[in-house]
């Protein structure tokens, strides 16, 4: 698919994401025992054929500059084109703030490069939502409607609707009505993924930087609707948005549904990730696993139940680990008790500890973290 080309949002943080988002972006949390969140639109971009795909970033990248390197492990390292992290080095000299306010400030902030596209499509994608869309479907989709703006949304909202966009659709089949943060869902919930011509892109950027409009949905979306023409896409496979610490674990808890994870990991769409050449999990004599999601590397001696464990995890003999996420590297000393913990990348739970969370409200262990 040589006519369109990716840009990804990986510059949003979020408070409410706590201990998870101290040293990273959402975009690089880590997500289903292997993944990042950014891994999915990045994939979903290269299964339809996308070749060039830019990555916009503010803060607190590093660890996505990690994940992501020069793109090989997505097919992106390229002569010509490919991936492109796009730090804020040239926005930084024009403005103070430490964040974008919006989209359409970020997407000012690399206006250099936009003009430098060659494709006469764009589609604009946040790197924190874990799906697996068919973009060539929303791609042909777009050009049949002869939409200015092609919107992918969802009929079964599951976001917050304080920090979501819906779209009420007409009886032509275009979107009538776009409500920005609202106290309860109206309609489908946006996916925040859209396509539009380069042309139209350039225009509106140009446009909201001379006026001070920041954000897409509220500016363009919701301010523009009566002048552009607005397509959905309804999408209604599964799709997770991080946007809490509760959010973060009631999602990753999703993944032990074998239905969830037949739909987001799709074989004939896979999702990539950074390659690691990991041995397969040892499980002890005595140990035991049920309904869990265990990634390669991991050494089981102790009792795991209704877990996501990534790569390298240690659980130690007697340990019970019940209702949890360990990260890369965690471990869990000997007859140690955890449960409804998030435990971030190389976490140490001590021997003997005893943890415990709740579902609605789950205890997150910072990086790095010796308990």
């Amino acid at each position: 698919m040589n006519n369109l080309h990716g840009i990804l949002f990986a510059y949003r943080s979020n408070p409410n994401l706590r201990e998870l988002t101290t040293l990273r972006t959402i975009s690089s949390i880590p997500f289903g025992g292997r993944y990042r969140m950014i891994d999915f639109n990045l994939s979903n971009l290269v299964n339809a054929g996308v070749t060039d795909i830019g990555v916009i970033m503010r803060e607190s990248y590093q660890s996505l500059l990690d994940h992501l390197g020069s793109g090989k492990d997505w097919d992106l390292s390229r002569k010509h084109g490919g991936l492109k992290l796009l730090p804020p080095f040239a926005f930084a000299r024009r403005q103070q703030q430490t964040s974008f306010r919006g989209k359409m400030e970020a997407l000012d902030g690399v206006s250099s490069y936009l003009h430098q596209i060659r494709q006469g499509f764009m589609a604009l994608a946040d790197g924190d939502i874990a799906a697996n869309i068919p973009v060539q479907d929303v791609l042909a989709h777009h050009l049949e409607s002869g939409a200015d703006i092609t919107a992918v949304c969802t009929s079964h909202p599951m976001a917050d609707p304080r920090q979501s966009t819906y779209f009420t659709i007409g009886a032509d089949g275009m979107v009538a009505d776009v409500a920005c943060a609202p106290a309860a869902p109206m309609g489908c919930e946006a996916l925040n993924f859209y396509i539009l011509s380069k042309d139209l892109l350039l225009s509106l950027t140009e446009y909201c930087a001379a006026h001070n409009i920041y954000s897409f949905s509220a500016g363009v979306l919701m301010g523009m609707k009566d002048e552009l023409k607005i397509s959905p896409y309804v999408f209604d496979g599964y799709a997770a948005r991080i946007q809490s610490v509760a959010s973060y674990f009631a999602r990753s808890m999703d993944l032990l549904d074998g239905s969830v994870r037949r739909d987001l990991f799709d074989s004939a769409r896979p999702i990539r990730t950074k390659d690691r050449s990991d041995p397969s999990t040892y499980y002890a004599t005595g140990s035991r696993c049920t309904r869990s999601l265990m990634a390669d590397g991991c050494i089981i001696e102790g009792t795991v139940e209704n877990s996501v464990l990534f790569r390298g995890v240690r659980v130690g003999k007697g340990a019970v680990v019940r209702n949890c996420v360990l990260m890369q590297g965690a471990t869990v000393g000997d007859n140690a008790e955890i449960s409804y913990v998030i435990a971030d990348k190389s976490v140490r739970i001590s021997p003997y500890r005893t943890l415990v969370g709740h579902q609605s409200y789950p205890l997150a262990i910072a990086k790095g973290t010796t308990v």
